[in-house]
C-alpha cells in the first residue's frame, strides 16, 4: 500500500504524538511506501509564521527522509486536477493532497472527515 500523510497525521508522527493510535501507527510502519507532500511542509511553514504551529520547519523537512518517507513535489498535473474537485473543503492544503492521492493514486491518511466525500482513497484515522 502506499500512503500519503495528511499535514496533521505528519506532524503526530514527527512528534510521537498519542493521538496516532497503534493501528495507524502499523499501518504506516507496513507501507510499501509513504510519501509526504511538498504542500505539507508549505502548510506548517504558513502556520509557523502565524505563531499558529511551534515546530523547527528545517527538522520538519529533515524528518521526511529520517523517516524513510518520501517527498511528493506539487506537479502541474496534481495543481490541475483541483478543478475536478467539488467544493466540499475550502482549505487548499486539504484539496492539493486530496487531488495527489487522487492522481498517484494514494491512500490519504487524513483526521480531516470532510476530505473522505471527496474518494475512497481518503481514510479517516
Amino acid at each position: 500500500m502506499r500512503l500519503l500523510l495528511d499535514t496533521h497525521i505528519y506532524l503526530w508522527v514527527v512528534k510521537n504524538d498519542r493521538r496516532l493510535t497503534k493501528t495507524v501507527r502499523r499501518k504506516i510502519a507496513d507501507a510499501d511506501e509513504v510519501y509526504i507532500s511538498s504542500a505539507t511542509i508549505w502548510e506548517a511553514a504558513i502556520k509557523v509564521k502565524l505563531g499558529k504551529l511551534d515546530v523547527d520547519i528545517d527538522a520538519l523537512t529533515d524528518a521526511i527522509s529520517e523517516s524513510g518517507f518520501t517527498e511528493l513535489s506539487i506537479t502541474a498535473r496534481h495543481a490541475a486536477h483541483v478543478t475536478q474537485l467539488p467544493d466540499l473543503h475550502r482549505d487548499p492544503f486539504d484539496r492539493i493532497l486530496v487531488a495527489q492521492a487522487i492522481s498517484e493514486p494514494l491512500r490519504l491518511l487524513s483526521c480531516d472527515g470532510i476530505l473522505k466525500q471527496y474518494s475512497d482513497l481518503v481514510e479517516i484515522v
